[in-house]
């Protein structure tokens, strides 16, 4: 087997293929395009023969189309973690930084660490993520206008600031409105403008709401069935997951999402755990949120956690595994099942994915 390590850049990308054991065998440069990536795959079968490995430095803005146009060609790819570069890196003879120094250290570092994630096809999952992380960055433009409007308003009359967290509601923007129609000057118009543009990334949220709704709802049934998960926090669980199929069990997704417990081990601390800051923050928090709405209602998250409190009496400690637990099994099932429809399937050992 070779390995052909990729350290990607926005205009070219440089591969450096390895054998087993980690010698340097090739090093090409293309251009970071599809005709570039189409040279760089004939170039690996001319060279290098047909079992190859592409081990892809894991940055997706720039290595998404890489990963795209190597699927494409029906090579196999992993994705390597940055961290795992500077590991190789200090450990190499030669000095420095380069980009054929930086794609020998990708592929060193997929040769020590053989299990990393395997890259794959999944338009629907990017689909949602795109969206969703459309809407948050509107959502974010809009926070910075209501901080602007309000420091006008606060110049203009204090007494007439709004509602804290009002000004996504219509009738409140209308009174704000009416009142600065009444004010003369440049920091009234400022502040007319500024609630304009706040209609108009409240209408543009909304809108990018539905569509996501429109979606997830076809999408995740089974997601949106679970107590605590609306459409917006479904959505965000597929499009960061990126494909469940690709985690090797469910305890390799716990850990992926930042919800496995790390055991203590220094001093008396038999038993003891602490929460992991690793993992993908995002899913972290998609799942925190679905655990703080299920101790609030009614069912068996509540149960669970009070049944926890009267056990430990701790109730910090109790929230703290709570948090790390948030049932991943169940809902690495969910999001594999995708509620038998799209996402379904086979899994790598031949069963069906939504098979207990």
């Amino acid at each position: 087997m070779v390995v052909v390590g990729a350290d990607v850049h926005k205009r070219t990308h440089t591969f450096v293929a390895v054998d087993e054991v980690g010698r340097k065998l090739a090093e090409k440069v293309v251009a970071a395009t599809s005709a570039g990536h189409a040279e760089a795959v004939m170039w690996a079968r001319e060279r290098l023969g047909s079992e190859v490995v592409w081990a892809i430095e894991d940055c997706r803005h720039l290595s998404a189309r890489l990963e795209r146009d190597l699927l494409t060609a029906g090579q196999r790819v992993v994705r390597v973690l940055p961290k795992l570069m500077a590991q190789a890196r200090k450990s190499a003879r030669t000095r420095g930084k380069s980009d054929p120094i930086d794609a020998l250290a990708v592929a060193r570092g997929f040769l020590r660490e053989p299990d990393l994630p395997i890259a794959s096809h999944d338009e629907v999952s990017r689909e949602l993520k795109l969206l969703v992380d459309r809407r948050e960055v509107v959502v974010a433009q809009r926070t910075s206008t209501i901080n602007r409007l309000l420091w006008r308003v606060h110049e203009l009359d204090p007494a007439q600031a709004p509602k804290a967290r009002s000004l996504d509601l219509a009738k409140h923007r209308a009174v704000l409105g009416d009142w600065l129609a009444t004010q003369p000057g440049l920091v009234a118009e400022l502040a007319r403008d500024e609630l304009a543009d706040i209609t108009r990334l409240t209408e543009q949220i909304n809108a990018l709401a539905k569509w996501i709704g429109a979606r997830v709802r076809g999408i995740a049934p089974a997601l949106l069935a679970l107590p605590g998960c609306g459409e917006l926090t479904a959505a965000k669980l597929v499009g960061e997951t990126a494909g469940v199929i690709r985690f090797k069990s469910e305890a390799a997704f716990a850990r992926h999402a930042g919800v496995a417990p790390i055991p203590v081990w220094s001093g008396n601390t038999a038993g003891r755990v602490r929460m992991t800051r690793s993992g993908n923050r995002q899913l972290n928090t998609a799942l925190h949120r679905i655990a703080v709405t299920q101790v609030r209602l009614n069912g068996l998250g509540q149960a669970y956690y009070r049944k926890r409190i009267a056990a430990e009496h701790v109730p910090s400690r109790v929230e703290l595994r709570w948090r790390s637990m948030v049932d991943s099994r169940r809902r690495h099932r969910q999001i594999r099942c995708r509620g038998g429809r799209v996402g379904a399937g086979r899994s790598r050992g031949g069963a069906s994915a939504c098979s207990p």
